[in-house]
């Protein structure tokens, strides 16, 4: 086999997944190649016509302060280094084989963008619908449908971390107060038509076991013309003055302070109901209900069923508990975890060795080191490496290692050469491909601004949703840039 020179690094590397996980490991390897003397080609391949991930299809659009993550990302893939190739999937345009033969390494940056199961009776019930699909919605993603049925009056969020809160939120405002954000115009008029009064968003945990964020909860308080309604029952153990972090110890304040607020006569309420687990999903044919138990903390950070069983009339559901990773064609993934099987993001063939525990004692989706055989040249980062937690500073970190294990591999000689020296883009044109570039993105994203400069209520930009729409504004785009 062939290997790569130690003493001079010459890499080509492909990365699969152009979010924050991808950018960010393709920086930091050209900076980390770069200052050691060498030289690194990079293509950075996403099954999307357009780059950032869930940083533009998996953020609620009333998030302005994600513009700042967007603008660095921006700046990364505007230096040149990185090679933008939108519109590809891998595993059908190009196999990991074919990429594999034209690079040194590929590192998989998919993510997590389904949603994890909610193992109850009723679940399956026509109005019961996973988080994950109307954030893609409401955020204008291409391969979702253009409607959402909000139909319903009562509405349930199952889930007690920032993402619930964002569907609650997006449920809950007003479509008006909308109109200034970036949000697709056929998302807008869904919204505008809502037939929603009612938001109830349940957590198994109390007010101090909450995966929010303050900035989230405070956000959540400040919806116009929406009520927020807490209960007084599920608030005698969380006293800001034993919360063990202050981040917390400001939530707990936060959600306090609404207990005294008094109804304003909103058209619209958002409940927040602690110590709920669900048991079931009621209704004959579609949802009409959700039947929970009653639970109570025991004392170690977990709670317990109480027996008492109640039952909340809803006419739609939406489960938050978690994302699950895709798998990616050709590359061993663990279904328990969600995640390509990997130790710190060199991706593994598994053996019959079980996966290690993390620290809650679940599984971590990494193979213990003994337990598999490292494939060559194939590495993870990002969710689809480590599972769907942690927030951007996590992602960067995450990066790093997996970047370090890849540069002393190559460095050790361990990476095969690539046998094939065509450009991937000679096969993607003989296939037919119709795969979008960095030039293509800047055509795509001066459309959509010019969309929103001249829309009638002046907004930021508006998105583009069909994919086909996406890829002939950007493909004319690259013509009139080129």
């Amino acid at each position: 086999m062939t290997v790569q020179n130690s003493s001079a690094l010459q890499l080509r590397v492909a990365i699969v997944g152009a979010g924050p996980a991808g950018i960010y490991a393709g920086n930091i390897l050209a900076n980390t190649v770069r200052e050691a003397g060498g030289s690194v080609a990079i293509d950075l391949f996403e099954s999307l016509p357009a780059p950032y991930g869930l940083i533009r299809y998996g953020v609620a659009p009333d998030h302005p302060r994600i513009k700042g993550i967007v603008n660095s990302l921006h700046e990364m893939l505007g230096e040149g280094t990185i090679r933008f190739l939108g519109n590809i999937e891998v595993g059908r345009d190009i196999s990991l084989g074919e990429l594999h033969e034209r690079y040194d390494a590929v590192v998989l940056a998919t993510g997590a963008i389904r949603d994890a199961a909610l193992n109850i009776p009723g679940i399956d019930l026509s109005g019961s619908y996973g988080a994950a699909d109307f954030v893609s919605w409401f955020d204008g993603h291409p391969d979702v449908p253009t409607e959402w049925p909000l139909d319903a009056a009562e509405v349930a969020v199952i889930g007690n971390g920032n993402v619930a809160l964002d569907v609650a939120r997006i449920l809950a405002k007003h479509a008006v107060d909308l109109r200034p954000t970036e949000i697709p115009d056929n998302v807008l008029a869904g919204l505008e038509a809502s037939a929603v009064t009612d938001v109830h968003v349940f957590g198994r945990r109390g007010p101090g076991d909450i995966k929010f964020t303050p900035i989230e909860l405070r956000e959540l308080g400040e919806v116009p013309n929406v009520d927020i309604v807490v209960h007084d029952e599920d608030f005698a153990d969380a006293d800001p003055a034993k919360a063990p972090n202050n981040q917390l110890k400001v939530m707990l304040r936060v959600l306090n302070s609404w207990r005294d607020r008094e109804s304003t006569g909103a058209s619209r309420r958002l409940h927040l109901h602690f110590y709920h687990s669900p048991v079931e999903v009621l209704g004959e044919g579609r949802v009409e209900g959700v039947r929970f138990e009653r639970t109570e903390p025991v004392g170690d950070g977990t709670v317990r069923g109480t027996g008492e069983f109640r039952e909340i009339p809803v006419q739609q559901v939406y489960r938050a508990v978690g994302y699950y990773g895709t798998p990616v064609v050709d590359a061993p993934f663990d279904a328990k975890a969600g995640v390509v099987t990997n130790v710190e993001g060199r991706v593994q063939v598994p053996t019959a060795t079980p996966p290690a525990a993390d620290a809650s004692g679940g599984a971590s989706g990494r193979v213990g080191p003994d337990a598999a055989q490292p494939i060559p040249g194939l590495y993870a980062t990002g969710w689809i490496k480590r599972g769907p937690v942690g927030l951007i500073g996590h992602t960067k970190s995450d990066a790093m290692e997996t970047i370090a294990h890849l540069v002393a591999d190559a460095s050790a000689g361990l990476l095969a050469a690539p046998t094939v020296q065509e450009d991937v883009v000679e096969l993607l044109e003989e296939r037919e491909v119709a795969y979008t570039t960095w030039d293509g993105w800047l055509a795509l994203d001066a459309h959509e601004r010019d969309l929103g400069a001249n829309h009638v209520h002046t907004r930021e930009r508006v998105k583009v949703v069909p994919r086909d729409e996406q890829v002939a504004i950007s493909r004319a785009g690259e013509l009139t840039l080129s």
